[in-house]
């Protein structure tokens, strides 16, 4: 299946939307319980670089952004990587092509450290992530209740090169 990656547009939030509650429904992905809507949405994530894949049709079978870690000037280089593809798109090379551009565009949007943290159980977004440079650096135990139980999260990190 062929697949471009493009900027992700306000228009694009109905798509975006319905494949973030599909990741939320696996409970794997976040710990989010629902979509926060747009606005929220949108004032959570950095303004660029925000992705979408589109296969052969133009439908949108993924979506990638960048939430800041900190509002702290010394973190301006440092973001949260989000990257979530449709149920019925998963390992056709979607979430590959968009992480990859991701970190691409990070780059040279000045970006020097890119952090994702992941559920252990998340064989997938793990493979991805090493795939695309990220290493694990830590497990934070622990660290917030999903549906009642506790859950750990591996802290992932791809350093931009030369830093």
């Amino acid at each position: 299946m062929p697949v471009t990656v493009e900027p992700l547009l306000a228009r694009d939030w109905p798509a975006v939307e319905r494949i973030y509650r599909e990741g939320i429904a696996t409970g794997q992905a976040t710990f989010e319980t629902q979509s926060p809507g747009w606005e929220l949405w949108d004032a959570g994530h950095l303004p660029e670089p925000r992705l979408v894949a589109r296969g052969g049709s133009g439908a949108i079978l993924g979506w990638a952004a960048l939430s800041p870690v900190s509002a702290r000037p010394v973190y301006r280089g440092v973001a949260e990587v989000s990257v979530y593809v449709a149920e019925a798109a998963r390992g056709c090379g979607a979430g590959r092509a968009l992480l990859e551009a991701l970190v691409a565009a990070a780059t040279e949007a000045g970006i020097w450290t890119l952090q994702a943290g992941v559920f252990p159980e998340n064989a997938a977004s793990l493979r991805l992530h090493a795939a695309c440079g990220f290493r694990v650096v830590g497990t934070r135990e622990r660290l917030g209740q999903l549906r009642g139980l506790w859950r750990d999260v591996l802290l992932l990190e791809r350093r931009r090169p030369g830093d």
